[in-house]
């Protein structure tokens, strides 16, 4: 038998995981095959992983963490790795607004056409990109989409932070990526306001105006400093730190909460969306 090939975990985080999952599994005397039975994921897949050419899931990485014995060991390199990537992938703004909301202790979102990052699946996210970037590649597509979906590792923390959404009723009826894709992304939506730190309003087009109408706006609140807005709509996003500013900015979301559906009746417009969707479905193959 070959001797394994040998791993550099200087070349990148991905190899570093990967030196330790092969340190773990041989400490247990196992051989990747029987990691890939016991996780359901073939030989082949534990073997990329372990060489660092196709970095595990975060649900993959959960499983070796937990079956390999190694204490939370792999799940916070693959943070540290995720962290990474986006600060590589992201412009610099980009990076400092990722930066201070994995740090916030409360998010208020307003959202008046796409679906948060935050609370969007993959399949989502990669329709809105693919149309957004449209001459970025199939792999920077796919870079982008594992990017932000890591990025939604911090509702997992303890404790986590308080997310409170107001989407626009545009948010929830636009198919983005067809009827499937979305009846999927609305579902997510409902599950994840039933946890006790995320709540999700929607303003119902019959509202009519209402303040804070336009691009989309973001306020972060943390433990030891000032709260900060972020505002973004086609081009760069501008980060706002001016406490007058972030005040006047924090009005308009207050008004938007208070003029937008409550919670419960917000969840059964998505709810009623999410059946439409699905009566769409029968009718789309695809």
């Amino acid at each position: 038998m070959a001797a394994p090939k040998e791993l550099d975990p200087t070349v990148s985080l991905a190899a570093l995981l990967g030196k330790k999952v092969r340190k773990h599994r041989e400490r247990l005397g196992w051989t990747q095959r029987e990691v890939g039975n016991r996780l359901n994921y073939s030989h082949n897949r534990i073997a990329q992983v372990e060489l660092g050419t196709d970095p595990p899931t975060w649900d993959m990485c959960v499983a070796l963490d937990a079956a390999l014995g190694a204490g939370g060991e792999l799940t916070e390199l693959w943070e540290h790795m995720v962290r990474e990537r986006a600060r590589e992938e992201f412009p610099d703004w980009v990076q400092k607004y990722v930066l201070l909301e994995a740090k916030a202790t409360k998010i208020y979102r307003y959202s008046p056409q796409i679906v948060p990052g935050l609370l969007q699946t993959e399949a989502y996210a990669r329709a809105a990109l693919r149309k957004g970037l449209p001459r970025a590649s199939q792999e920077e597509i796919e870079e982008k989409v594992a990017a932000r979906m890591s990025r939604q590792q911090l509702l997992g923390k303890t404790p986590p932070p308080l997310l409170w959404a107001v989407l626009d009723e545009a948010v929830i009826r636009r198919p983005v990526g067809g009827p499937h894709t979305m009846h999927d992304q609305l579902a997510r939506i409902v599950d994840a306001a039933q946890a006790p730190d995320v709540t999700v309003q929607v303003m119902p087009f019959d509202r009519g105006e209402y303040a804070i109408m336009g691009g989309s706006l973001t306020l972060l609140s943390f433990a030891d400093g000032p709260d900060v807005a972020y505002l973004e709509g086609i081009g760069p996003g501008i980060l706002v730190e001016q406490p007058d500013q972030v005040t006047e900015h924090s009005l308009t979301y207050d008004l938007a909460q208070v003029q937008a559906l409550p919670p419960d009746d917000s969840l059964a417009l998505i709810k009623t969306a999410m059946e439409e969707c699905y009566a769409c479905t029968r009718h789309d193959p695809t």
